[in-house]
């Protein structure tokens, strides 16, 4: 009976003594060269996709070493905020790779009884309300 660890493709790397010094080769050639250091870089430099990698991260024997890569990519990440320029490309990352999000505070004090609206004035408030929360999104 097939189990889900014996189930699709055979791991490209069987140990983190193979995929270690690579991540580090990727590093290095990133700041050689000056490029940024990203997730799905890491992953092509591993010769794998970005879920893939993520896939290896999920595994135990390689959870630490992914992780720790991942943590550089977002340190550098966070630093290129810091420095300012262009940032919406960042944030997309961070958001995307990291589980970074906005948080929208809203509060809202409304003094009515149940009664005074109708369902159409309440189904238009709600929308204003939620047109309202949309533009400070994309003001962020």
């Amino acid at each position: 009976m097939a189990t889900s660890s014996n189930i699709g493709r055979p791991l490209k790397y069987k140990t983190v003594e193979e995929i270690e010094p690579l991540i580090e080769k990727y590093f290095d050639d990133c700041k050689k060269n000056e490029d940024p250091y990203t997730v799905t870089g890491l992953a092509y430099a591993l010769d794998t996709s970005r879920k893939t990698l993520m896939e290896y991260e999920g595994r135990s024997e390689f959870s630490n070493t992914i992780k720790k890569a991942k943590d550089r990519c977002e340190l550098y990440a966070e630093k290129k905020l810091y420095k300012g320029g262009s940032v919406a490309g960042v944030i997309f990352s961070m958001k995307n790779n990291y589980g970074w999000t906005d948080n929208i505070k809203l509060d809202a004090d409304v003094k009515t009884k149940k009664t005074d609206l109708t369902h159409e004035e309440i189904d238009k408030l709600i929308e204003e309300k939620q047109e309202s929360i949309k533009q400070i999104e994309e003001n962020s």
